[in-house]
């Protein structure tokens, strides 16, 4: 009997430890969060209209060449109207080792279009619509009989040459994102249908700006199209692309300190297209 009645006060004690550890573990992440001195959230929907072209060189050894062009149109927007968003122009380098295994190393040039917000001043400033990206992407890949699955790590760092508050806003960000998709192959057909799911995770927000002491998911993304084959080097893109965007706006008011917190969400339903050239 007194085995038993030691058993049960040590199992007794010991969920009173776990019980003590969990309660310290959730006070210490509630002492980490941020207590602002104001919050507001903001909502944004967007229609958008994508079009680009990618051109790419590919030789026998596995490397291959890419230049891309992508425009983006916002034909509404809730928040400034319709308006130019940006133009992405893309170089670059891919080299497939082995068949399920491919590395992209590339650099982008974004151009932002000013919409009703932007002052003279901040049109006439260059630094304030031109950033640069760089990234670093591995993607395996799986082809059954009818269908290729792929999985695309990407790291990437975008980088802004205006002034900015380093306590708001970084000057180089950092995330990364995760790709998982599956293309269907019908044969005799020269359509090729896909699907695919991106998730953005930020990795260096400023302090102020994380989510209860922590990165968060900034975007999530999901695309369904058709990849058209015309000649044997080219093909057309058609597709439908859902964003749900996410992210914390702060402003630090200079006279008293105050921490203003906006969470922004976004809600973005995009239609394109996209020509392909191989040669």
């Amino acid at each position: 009997m007194n085995s038993y009645s030691d058993s049960g006060l040590t199992a007794k004690r010991s969920n009173r430890r776990l019980v003590a550890v969990l309660a310290a573990l959730a006070v210490c992440a509630l002492a980490h969060a941020w207590n602002y001195d104001s919050q507001a959230a903001t909502t944004t929907n967007v229609a958008q209209l994508r079009v680009g072209a990618t051109f790419n060189k590919k030789w026998n050894n596995g490397l291959r060449l890419g230049v891309r062009e992508d425009l983006w149109f916002d034909v509404y927007n809730s928040e400034v109207g319709p308006y130019f968003r940006k133009s992405y122009t893309t170089l670059d380098l891919g080299y497939k080792p082995i068949d399920y295994v491919k590395l992209d190393l590339g650099y982008t040039l974004k151009l932002l279009g000013p919409d009703s917000t932007w002052s003279a001043t901040k049109k006439a400033d260059a630094n304030e619509w031109i950033r640069h990206r760089l990234f670093f992407s591995v993607t395996g890949s799986y082809t059954f009989r009818y269908a290729k699955i792929y999985l695309r790590e990407r790291v990437q760092l975008d980088m802004r040459t205006d002034s900015v508050n380093l306590l708001e806003q970084n000057q180089y960000d950092w995330c990364l994102r995760s790709k998982v998709g599956t293309e269907f192959l019908i044969p005799g057909k020269p359509v090729k249908p896909y699907l695919w799911l991106e998730l953005v995770n930020t990795l260096n927000v400023p302090e102020y700006q994380q989510k209860n002491g922590h990165q968060f998911i900034s975007s999530v993304r999901t695309q369904a199209g058709v990849k058209w084959r015309l000649t044997r080097l080219s093909s057309l893109d058609f597709f439908y692309r859902f964003t749900y965007g996410y992210d914390r706006d702060i402003n630090i008011t200079k006279n008293k300190g105050y921490i203003q917190l906006t969470q922004e969400t976004l809600y973005m339903h995009s239609i394109g297209i996209h020509y392909n050239l191989d040669w």
